[in-house]
């Protein structure tokens, strides 16, 4: 079903928006909230930015306009956490980023007058919760999904403990980051305006890295160091929340710490499990019936409802019940664990490893691929690509795993890239 925006420069930018993997389905709700965030003139002007990160001077080239008066607009967009403005080598790239994760969220992320939030949070509301086309095409589309679900630590036995990489530990990727800042919780903070939030932290959601300094910068997060955000992450073991990040290896962006109620990874969790809308851990529970005694305390705990009290089929005790966890679409976070007073779940290693990628670029690609859409991010006909930036993407489609190559093939229609990866198919196998 079509829309029709109700000004053509909110329609541009959801046309841009869906170059991204993730996509932006139109909708009126999706224009008012545009149209909250941004004036009609800047969605326009964002609009003809380039999908890949650009400098101001690109930026002024696909604009038609002199640098200095884009780098003014883009400037003022960035404090407004409608873009990323990353120093990379004594420069400024300028990145915009999708609704989620990204200029959603950071609207909520600390209390602002400049913008109607209460009104701002209702139409989130209707637009993720009640609409459902938005989350759907989030968080169930392809294989690679933007977040992945950190194993509580403390659930660890030593066993376990050794078995977990580094990038798999909240506790290590806080400890290593560059820059840390810690915001509202976007989800929380959307619920208590309409009303609804629970009674967990709000102030406790953390970017990192290079979405983080930005984001300080501007003052939508406040610097932290370590130690804090492990206190943070102490606290949010102690409140049963979840760690959801950002699903890859190196250079993670953002570690939320979500609640079953409110937050919208847990909700698409619950909501279309059998898709797998978020990556599990590498553990799964393992519930010891001879030592349960039914209390419910696992069931009240599941952010996504996978536990459940069931008869026990005691013939003594018609009336005693037992857990049952459906280990099918379980996250594998091991909130359960810790919730037990009888010690009667444990986390056992998956069969199979999940597979995080590698960094931002290589989960994008494969989105992007999934999705339908590498095209966008090769033959950005606003970018002006670099040779370099081209070469970046195709490095990452190079190391991908034959079916995904051709799956990146078929979608460029490229007879380059074909010969591409016919040449490093041919190189790998040694000949």
């Amino acid at each position: 079903m079509s829309h029709h925006a109700p000004k053509s420069g909110y329609r541009q930018l959801v046309e841009r928006l869906n170059k991204f993997p993730q996509g932006a389905p139109p909708s009126p709700l999706l224009f008012k909230i545009l149209a909250i965030l941004f004036s009609e003139k800047e969605a326009a002007f964002l609009s003809r930015l380039p999908v890949m990160p650009f400098t101001a001077r690109r930026a002024a080239k696909a604009l038609q306009m002199q640098e200095k008066d884009a780098r003014a607009i883009l400037d003022g967009l960035a404090a407004r956490a409608l873009l990323l403005d990353l120093e990379q080598n004594g420069r400024t790239i300028y990145l915009l980023p999708p609704p989620m994760a990204g200029f959603f969220e950071f609207s909520l992320m600390r209390v602002r007058t400049d913008i109607d939030q209460k009104a701002l949070s209702e139409l989130f509301y209707e637009y993720l919760n009640v609409e459902e086309d938005f989350i759907r095409n989030l968080f169930t589309v392809g294989e690679t999904q933007l977040g992945r679900t950190f194993v509580c630590e403390p659930a660890l036995s030593a066993e376990n403990a050794v078995q977990v990489f580094a990038y798999e530990r909240a506790s290590e990727v806080l400890r290593t980051a560059r820059h840390i800042g810690v915001g509202l919780c976007y989800c929380r903070h959307k619920m208590s305006h309409m009303g609804k939030a629970c009674d967990a932290p709000q102030e406790i959601c953390l970017s990192l890295n290079s979405a983080a300094e930005p984001l300080v910068r501007h003052g939508h997060a406040r610097s932290i160091d370590a130690a804090e955000a492990l206190d943070l992450l102490q606290e949010a073991h102690d409140r049963k929340l979840v760690q959801f990040g950002d699903n890859v290896r190196e250079g993670v962006n953002f570690i939320c710490n979500c609640c079953g109620c409110c937050c919208e990874s847990m909700i698409a969790a619950r909501r279309f499990a059998h898709l797998h809308p978020v990556h599990t851990t590498n553990f799964i529970p393992v519930l010891r019936d001879d030592r349960c005694n039914g209390c419910g305390r696992c069931v009240a705990a599941c952010p996504v409802a996978v536990a459940e009290l069931i008869t026990a089929n005691d013939p003594l005790n018609p009336a005693r019940k037992k857990a049952r966890i459906d280990r099918e679409n379980c996250l594998g976070c091991g909130v359960c664990v810790r919730s037990c007073p009888v010690a009667a779940i444990r986390l056992e290693s998956r069969p199979q490893r999940v597979i995080t990628p590698v960094n931002s670029a290589h989960r994008v690609v494969l989105m992007a691929i999934e999705r339908g859409r590498l095209q966008n991010l090769i033959f950005d006909n606003q970018a002006l690509m670099s040779h370099r930036a081209m070469a970046a993407v195709l490095g990452v489609i190079l190391r991908l795993p034959p079916v995904k190559q051709l799956m990146a093939s078929s979608q460029m229609k490229s007879r380059y890239l074909e010969r591409l990866l016919s040449g490093v198919d041919i190189f790998s196998v040694g000949r």
